[in-house]
C-alpha cells in the first residue's frame, strides 16, 4: 500500500478514484429508483419515449447526478495526472479525500433540500480539487 491508501494495492488518490465511481453508481442508483417511485415500473422499463419531467424528490436526485457528472470528470484528471507526474503526496491524497467525502455528504443535503448546507459541502468538493492542483503545479 502506498501512501495512506485506502485500498489495497493504490495510491491514496487512485483508492478515492475507485471509490468515486462507486459513487456515481450510487447516484445513478438513487435517481433511477427515485424516478421510479414517482412515474412507476411501466415508464422506468420502457421505451422512455415521453419524456416525463422529475418532480421533487426525483428532481432533486436528477440535479444532483447531473452536478456530480460535472466534477467527477475533474477529480479522474487530477488524480490521473498525479499518478502518472509521480506527484502523489499527503497533500494530494488530503485533496482526493476531501472531494470525496464531500461529494459522499452532498447527495444527502441535495436529497433533503437544504441550500446552504448543500452549498456549503460543495465548495468544500472544490477546495479538494483545488489543493491537488495547487500541488501539481507548485511541486
Amino acid at each position: 500500500m502506498e501512501h495512506g491508501a485506502i485500498l489495497p494495492g493504490t495510491s491514496t488518490e487512485m483508492g478515492y478514484l475507485i471509490l468515486g465511481t462507486v459513487l456515481l453508481f450510487i447516484h445513478v442508483s438513487v435517481q433511477s429508483f427515485a424516478l421510479k417511485a414517482q412515474a412507476g415500473n411501466l415508464y422506468t422499463i420502457g421505451s422512455r419515449d415521453e419524456e416525463i419531467l422529475p418532480t421533487g424528490m426525483a428532481a432533486r436526485a436528477r440535479r444532483a447526478l447531473e452536478n456530480y457528472l460535472e466534477t467527477f470528470p475533474a477529480l479522474v484528471a487530477l488524480a490521473l495526472a498525479v499518478e502518472v507526474t509521480g506527484k502523489a503526496d499527503w497533500w494530494t491524497g488530503l485533496g482526493a479525500a476531501i472531494w470525496f467525502w464531500a461529494r459522499v455528504a452532498y447527495l444527502p443535503a441535495y436529497l433533503s433540500g437544504l441550500p446552504w448546507v448543500r452549498t456549503f459541502i460543495w465548495n468544500a468538493s472544490m477546495i479538494g480539487l483545488v489543493v491537488i492542483i495547487v500541488r501539481l503545479v507548485v511541486s
